[in-house]
């Protein structure tokens, strides 16, 4: 087999790690593939609608025409490697977004030129955030009925308050939109034929090009000193300056570059490229990674000779071997090299190393700082696993495993399937740390949780075609939180053990209480207590009538007690434990003794307490044909949907309300059939909130 090294011309300043992020059906996956189009990686135009894109390679996506797995694929632009990863735009795979981000160094955020901002768009710009991920943003759909760049940037910064710096304007509108003017070089791009040429501004255009380029030079001048002086000295900025204070203002995240165009017409498509490598961060460009080591925390720069660290984001059972995608942030990694994985602390061998291009791969002899590749060989890795240098080890930051909400009962049509099942289920888990596998203590069912309703459809189908499992499945619960709505104060609880060896002794006077929100939360009320963390333990105890370890026993024994409320054995979140007393024995008294006793005294406190049980609600934004709205708003309310916003715009309606998730289970096909198949709906994590009185 033909193997190759990854090109040495590709210094580390000439390479980018770019996600692709944006809502459902905005025009991610077609943008990838017009830019492998038109950087040569590929030679013919892919269709999400024909089902032949190369990053939407498996059936499941072709079948539903959306991006459900992230896809990995690379190409060359103006001496620069682009490594890309197409994320999926639904908020049921919100976990592909995560542990995609957390590899990146920048992103390129496509938004629909009729819709805006939209609330999975919100979704992954806030995870961006999080991660300080440097955007770029493209205004997509240009084309189409209704667009307008005005009202996309308007929502751009009311939505996202961020400030945006639009570098074009669009000639021509809707069916007439034929390119772009670079208001930076204060020229024309026009396509024809997939080919595009720079020409002088029009004049019917001048005008406002000049107006649009002076709002540019005062928002960037507002952000950027060096800019700002330029503009005070000469009423005006110079290309060179105005493009340096961009790149800057865009690694700072203090503003966001706004390009615009047509994806599925080929236009827009090279001065995109052109600014993603201008504007945004090389693996030189962003701070050393970060670890710990025995406990002390550990630079790594981007350097191929220093000790490896990699990442692993992505692991995938293929017909070719167990793929391991990784992000190598420092040192070399060979065809063959043992490396350690930090946590299981098992050395394992690489055995071979691959370039990927989405379902397609390319051995090459090594990776470097920088690169993004997949790995065959290693048995134990999964995602968030670091690989290092054996005599080097470090840990680097997993990403963070959003909770799982839905659960739905699984079961192998026939008994002989039972271990085969297991075996798909694990194997499933393995790839996607969204997904978690348990038994029902009390049924014996085997629960298969996730993030919602299509992220388990598409899990138990993938069991189906993978695994040739018929597989039956039961109807979806969702995870129930319990809370506490009235306190506990004085609590004495002993806990007294003697059976003959060394006896267990330990006194503790509890008081619990409602977490309320911090001021000033407002909305956030209702998601504050659906956090699974949201406790908190103190101790008022005084004069060293419990030992400070012993206090830690009694915290850990506390949260010990929250997996199972009294309610119905749910988790319990929202209180605050306070240890006011308690008391010790010379011999008896341990840390076991303590814990025990936290457990019971506030399990008993919860027996006692006013609970209640909280349920998971999602904010709902339903887009329907403005004669259905009627029908619509009904269905709702009979979901127990409280209404939160309403608008229409050219006979379209969005509505937006909060939703128990339980309730909305068939709700897909419930909005078609009203809709005559015209409505979508997305929805978003809203937290909790409590669930009504059952008899």
């Amino acid at each position: 087999m033909r193997t190759h090294t990854l090109q040495p011309r590709h210094a580390l300043s000439l390479v980018r790690n770019l996600g692709i992020l944006a809502h459902v059906d905005a025009g991610k996956t077609t943008l990838t593939e017009r830019i492998l189009y038109v950087t040569g990686a590929t030679h013919k135009r892919g269709e999400v609608h024909d089902g032949t894109t190369v990053t939407d390679f498996d059936p499941q996506e072709r079948d539903r025409g959306i991006t459900i797995f992230a896809a990995a694929v690379s190409c060359d632009w103006d001496g620069h490697r682009v490594n890309l990863i197409d994320t999926p735009g639904h908020v049921d795979f919100f976990d592909e977004v995560e542990r995609s981000l957390r590899v990146l160094d920048g992103a390129i955020a496509v938004f629909d030129a009729v819709a805006g901002v939209e609330p999975q768009s919100e979704a992954v710009w806030r995870q961006a955030d999080r991660h300080g991920v440097p955007r770029i943003a493209f205004v997509n759909k240009l084309d189409r009925a209704g667009a307008d760049l005005d009202t996309a940037i308007a929502s751009i910064r009311e939505r996202l308050h961020t400030v945006p710096l639009v570098v074009q304007m669009p000639i021509g509108q809707e069916d007439a939109f034929t390119g772009v003017v670079d208001l930076l070089r204060m020229t024309a791009l026009h396509w024809d034929g997939g080919t595009y040429e720079r020409r002088p501004v029009p004049d019917a255009l001048r005008d406002e090009a000049l107006r649009r380029r002076r709002i540019l030079e005062e928002a960037v001048a507002e952000l950027h000193p060096e800019a700002l002086e330029e503009f005070c000295a000469t009423s005006t900025l110079s290309e060179r300056t105005l493009a340096t204070a961009l790149r800057e203002v865009t690694m700072s995240g203090e503003g966001v570059v706004v390009l615009c165009g047509s994806a599925y017409r080929d236009r827009g498509i090279e001065p995109l490229l052109e600014a993603a490598v201008a504007y945004l961060p090389s693996p030189l460009d962003v701070r050393p990674v970060r670890g710990t080591h025995g406990g002390a925390v550990e630079e790594r720069a981007a350097d191929p000779a220093a000790p490896l660290a990699a990442l692993a984001f992505k692991v995938t059972a293929t017909a070719t071997g167990r793929l391991t995608y990784l992000r190598v942030y420092s040192g070399t990694i060979r065809k063959g090299d043992a490396v350690l994985d930090t946590g299981t602390h098992r050395t394992e061998r690489v055995g071979r190393i691959l370039r990927v291009q989405a379902d397609r791969h390319e051995d090459v002899d090594r990776a470097v700082a920088g690169d993004i590749v997949a790995v065959i060989g290693l048995k134990t890795a999964r995602p968030g696993t670091t690989l290092c240098t054996p005599s080097a080890p470090l840990a680097l930051e997993p990403p963070t495993v959003a909770d799982p909400v839905v659960s739905v009962a699984v079961e192998g049509a026939r008994s002989l399937d039972t271990d085969r099942l297991a075996t798909a289920l694990a194997r499933l888990a393995e790839e996607d740390p969204s997904l978690t596998v348990r038994t029902d203590p009390e049924t014996g069912q085997t629960l298969l949780s996730g993030m919602g309703e299509l992220h388990l459809e598409v899990a138990v189908e993938k069991i189906r075609r993978t695994h040739g499992l018929d597989v039956a499945v039961g109807r979806p619960q969702v995870a129930y939180r319990e809370t506490v709505t009235r306190g506990v104060t004085g609590l004495l609880y002993r806990h007294v053990k003697q059976d003959g060896g060394a006896g267990q002794f330990a006194h503790v006077v509890l008081d619990v209480e409602p977490l309320e929100p911090a001021a000033g939360d407002g909305a956030a009320d209702r998601k504050d207590h659906g956090d699974a963390g949201h406790f908190v333990f103190r101790s008022t105890v005084t004069g060293g009538r419990v030992p400070q370890e012993y206090i830690r026993a009694v915290e850990a024994g506390c949260r010990d007690a929250l997996t199972e409320g009294p309610l119905g054995g749910h988790p319990v979140t929202g209180l605050r434990v306070t240890l006011t007393d308690g008391a010790t024995h010379s011999k008896d008294s341990s840390e076991m003794a303590f814990r025990t006793a936290g457990r019971l005294a506030l399990r008993e406190a919860l027996r006692r307490a006013g609970t209640a049980l909280l349920e998971p609600v999602v904010d709902v934004t339903a887009t329907v044909p403005g004669d259905a709205v009627g029908g619509v708003l009904g269905d709702l309310a009979a979901r127990r949907g409280r209404v939160t916003g309403q608008s229409v715009r050219a006979g379209t309606a969005v509505v937006t309300a909060t939703v128990p998730l339980a309730e909305l289970f068939g709700y897909a096909s419930r909005l078609r059939g009203r809709t005559q198949g015209r409505g979508t709906f997305t929805t978003r994590p809203a937290g909790y909130a409590p669930a009504p009185r059952v008899g």
